[in-house]
Formats: structure tokens, C-alpha cells, sequence
């Protein structure tokens, strides 16, 4: 049951799905962020059009700040982080960190870069480093990433 509640399409960040969020942040060449994903299912969000027909990746935009896409994966794990942080206690956290491994069985390298399984592993390595989930910032995140995460 935890598997299912830590999935993009279940996770919930201010209100939206993680997927939903994630989709809707993109920023292209010829367009976006497209807020308006936020309102549709995650399916329907990740499979919008305009997400293959406007031009190359050149950013994400969340709350009014644009975050670079290198070093790659930092954005979808600051805001999976943040949306764990937003949906459960704790103690929640501490037993999904019990686990010696994750795994992610959606996961396809071929069509994704991001997995739910190696967020929570960078989330595990946080928290053993810390004592807990510490507040960060955009900036302490990326510089965190770039220190700690490798590709």
C-alpha cells in the first residue's frame, strides 16, 4: 500500500498530483509552463500534446521560479521530497525508510530519466545524514543534489 501512495499519480504536492505538478512546470523553447494540466488527470496531463510539439526542454517553472535542468532529476526529486514532506508524518517517513531497497516497476529508461525509487533512496540518504527531512530551499537543494547525487 505505501508503493501506491508514494506513485507520481497518487503523491499530492498543494493539492495537485506530483504527475500533474511535474507535467505543468515544463517550460519549452515555444511554450509553457502550462498550468492548466494541473486540472486534468495525471494520464491526461502527461499524454497533453503540447508537451512533444513545443520545441525542445529548456526549464521547469514551480511557484514562480525556474529551476535549470542540470543537474538532471533535481527538480522531480525536490518536489517528490516536498511532496513527502507534505504527506506524511514523520513517522510515516522513518517506516518508508525501513525499507533496504526501492524499487520502481513503472520505470522505463528509454522514455524517462526519473524514478520514484532512486528519489527515495536520495530521500533515505538525507535523512541518515541528517537525523530527519530538512527544510531546504531551491538553491541548498540543487547545491545538495550536485554534492550527493550522481547520474
Amino acid at each position: 500500500m505505501i508503493g501506491v501512495q508514494l506513485s507520481a499519480f497518487h503523491l499530492r504536492i498543494n493539492d495537485h498530483t506530483l504527475e500533474n505538478v511535474f507535467q505543468s512546470a515544463k517550460v519549452f523553447e515555444r511554450g509553457g509552463p502550462y498550468p492548466d494540466l494541473l486540472d486534468l488527470s495525471p494520464k491526461e496531463a502527461k499524454r497533453d500534446e503540447r508537451l512533444h510539439s513545443s520545441g525542445d526542454l529548456v526549464a521547469f517553472r514551480y511557484q514562480n521560479e525556474d529551476f535549470p535542468l542540470i543537474p538532471q532529476t533535481a527538480f522531480y526529486d525536490f518536489i517528490y521530497i516536498t511532496a513527502v514532506k507534505q504527506s506524511f508524518t514523520a513517522d510515516e517517513i522513518h517506516a518508508v525508510l525501513s525499507y533496504n531497497y526501492f524499487t520502481d516497476i513503472e520505470f522505463n529508461p528509454a522514455k524517462s530519466i526519473n524514478t520514484q525509487a532512486r528519489t527515495a533512496a536520495i530521500l533515505q540518504l538525507m535523512v541518515d545524514e541528517y537525523g530527519y527531512l530538512p527544510a531546504f530551499t531551491k538553491k541548498d537543494f540543487i547545491q545538495y543534489h550536485k554534492e550527493h547525487v550522481t547520474y
